[in-house]
């Protein structure tokens, strides 16, 4: 029987190069990378917290998933901006940076958590508007220092920049949150670095900044004891500091947290108990395990390759960041990247260390890992702004 000839049809080829050319256009505003890289993180963080929160009264897993829908849509609204419109609203967004970070001192809405007044709770909600002011800050800074074009080496120019960020920190100091205080520090010197400020600059303001820190730890006794009451820090602060010093103080006391953290790593071992087996934080010994001490869940539930991956994960997340922030095409793009990426590589470093024993306890969670919807949403309102400067990118290249 003859072989009948293989009819093609002309649409064929066609329709393979319109499928082809939308998903180049797909691609050209959707940096995939970067979001391989956060549902990623997002589900391993889920994973983490779903296993963290299991018969606990005061945290619910339920309410992380919610977090995470509430930060998908904010992050997707922003993606969705032309980042380029925000840098001619500095003042407008100065004003809203101070509303959120002051917010929570007014007497009706204001609540005080772990000994700091950060909080404000509205129709039965607590939410934490100093995490919604850390991406305000960013965009400020990024919008202030990115009129510079990369020479940022005037003394009055660098000290301008300079004022705002710690008019920005002491209002945080207010609070007092050092742990956010700490972050807005590390997002304003991220920028200023990278927007070209004199490293000389920058060492007198990291030599006075210690300065003041070691003059506040120095005078905070004197003015306790005079005016009777905490002036400076707070006695937990100031207990924090202590143990950061000699971590065998006092192990059952101010040292406890330190001392079970390390317990729950080190009792990981190489690949872990396995999940919902962690003893530390069912058992109640690891305090905040679902929030500050989750990367103490993670360990001992997961051990050192689940601890690897994370590193992987967030090694992978940066290097995309900054690989978006060359590829910007203007200074205020590139900085809003290095804001972000800066807050998260102090946010990582200070949260993992602290349960290590290599930074003082602070209050500062795990991107995208710790439990915490006010949280959840400032990160991925930052992965917002990365892919509006990668879409943004894209459609001007197009044009």
């Amino acid at each position: 029987m003859p072989v009948q000839p293989k009819i093609v049809s002309p649409q064929g080829p066609a329709a393979l190069s319109v499928a082809r050319k939308a998903v180049r256009r797909v691609l050209a505003v959707v940096n995939l990378p970067l979001l391989l890289a956060l549902v990623a993180l997002v589900a391993y963080g889920l994973l983490v917290v779903n296993s963290a929160t299991v018969g606990s009264e005061r945290f619910s897993f339920n309410r992380q998933l919610l977090g995470v829908g509430i930060g998908v849509v904010a992050g997707a609204v922003l993606w969705r901006v032309d980042y380029h419109r925000l840098a001619v609203l500095v003042v407008p967004l100065l004003v809203l940076d101070f509303l959120l970070i002051l917010s929570p001192l007014l007497p009706v809405i204001g609540v005080t958590v772990n000994g700091a007044r950060s909080w404000i709770e509205l129709f039965g909600q607590r939410f934490q508007p100093g995490e919604t002011a850390k991406i305000v800050t960013i965009v400020v800074m990024a919008a202030l220092v990115a009129r510079y074009r990369g020479r940022l080496d005037s003394g009055k120019e660098y000290l301008k920049c300079l004022g705002i960020l710690l008019a920005l920190l002491l209002a945080v100091m207010l609070q007092p949150d050092m742990g956010t205080g700490l972050v807005f520090f590390a997002i304003g010197v991220t920028v200023l670095f990278a927007g070209g400020a004199s490293w000389k600059w920058l060492l007198v303001t990291f030599v006075a900044v210690a300065g003041a820190v070691a003059l506040v730890i120095w005078l905070d006794p004197f003015l306790d004891e005079a005016f009777g009451s905490d002036v400076l820090l707070k006695d937990y602060q100031m207990n924090r500091l202590l143990v950061f010093l000699d971590e065998d103080l006092d192990p059952t006391g101010v040292g406890y947290n330190l001392s079970q953290a390390k317990i729950a790593i080190g009792s990981g071992g190489m690949f872990g108990k396995g999940l919902h087996q962690a003893t530390q934080s069912t058992l109640g010994f690891l305090p905040e395990a679902p929030t500050d001490f989750i990367f103490c869940v993670l360990a001992e539930e997961l051990g050192f390759m689940g601890c690897v991956l994370l590193l992987g994960l967030y090694a992978a997340l940066v290097g995309i960041g900054l690989w978006v922030a060359v590829k910007a095409d203007d200074p205020f793009g590139t900085l809003i990247v290095m804001g972000c990426v800066g807050m998260w590589v102090f946010q990582v470093l200070e949260n993992i260390g602290m349960t290590c024993g290599l930074m003082p306890i602070t209050g500062i969670p795990l991107p995208f890992v710790s439990y915490g919807s006010s949280f959840m949403l400032t990160n991925f309102m930052a992965v917002g702004l990365l892919m509006s400067i990668w879409a943004h990118r894209a459609a001007r290249k197009a044009r």
